[in-house]
């Protein structure tokens, strides 16, 4: 099954996304391993605590990335999301340019309320983003699409490490199937304003 917006790529996008989508898992090795820091960012985020939440998510993804021998990626936490008539952004990642860093921005607060985010929804969030560097350095696609083979992907890292499953996983949590039509609406609300988001975030770095 291919996402609506499949049919507005052209060749060569037609083909990656045919190659995310046939991976539809990434194994950790020894998962066990990555519980306390999993279980170290959920004290952090419950802190509110913007700076801790930040060195708990780099020491997530640092250790992720050594396991998987892929190079590092950067993850900065900004307060509440930004917000537009599409709804909350929950993150983003900007692949490596030239020699700057591959890098992930997450934000821990809901944009109205200005609320801390959820544990779980906060760290899918981490994982999504995580995903997408898996993309470009673990399975060496040249771009990465949202395809129902990425949300497995992403399901499966989460599912590796929900430390209590028993509280953690819902049955929506459980099924990527449910993950197109938020896909088609991201595509379509982010095609025309993401390089103009993209920038202002840049000039607040």
């Amino acid at each position: 099954m291919v996402f609506a917006y499949f049919k507005r790529l052209n060749q060569t996008q037609k083909q990656i996304y045919r190659a995310s989508d046939k991976v539809t898992s990434v194994r950790l090795p020894e998962p066990g391993r990555f519980y306390p820091l999993v279980s170290h960012l959920e004290a952090s985020l419950k802190e509110e605590h913007r700076g801790r939440i930040q060195t708990a998510c780099q020491q997530l993804v640092d250790a992720m990335a050594a396991a998987l021998n892929i190079e590092p990626v950067s993850i900065k936490v900004l307060a509440a999301r930004p917000s537009k008539d599409w709804g909350e952004l929950h993150g983003l990642y900007y692949p490596r340019d030239g020699g700057t860093r591959a890098r992930i921005t997450v934000w821990m607060r809901t944009a109205q309320q200005r609320r801390v985010v959820a544990f779980k929804s906060f760290f899918r969030t981490v994982l999504h983003e995580f995903g997408h560097h898996l993309d470009y350095t673990f399975l060496n696609l040249a771009d990465s699409f949202h395809t129902e083979g990425f949300y497995k992907r992403e399901s499966s890292l989460f599912h590796q490490l929900a430390v209590d499953t028993k509280v953690w996983i819902t049955p929506a949590a459980q099924e990527p199937n449910q993950q197109p039509k938020d896909d088609a609406r991201e595509y379509e609300a982010f095609k025309d304003t993401w390089a103009n988001m993209k920038k202002q975030l840049q000039e607040n770095k």
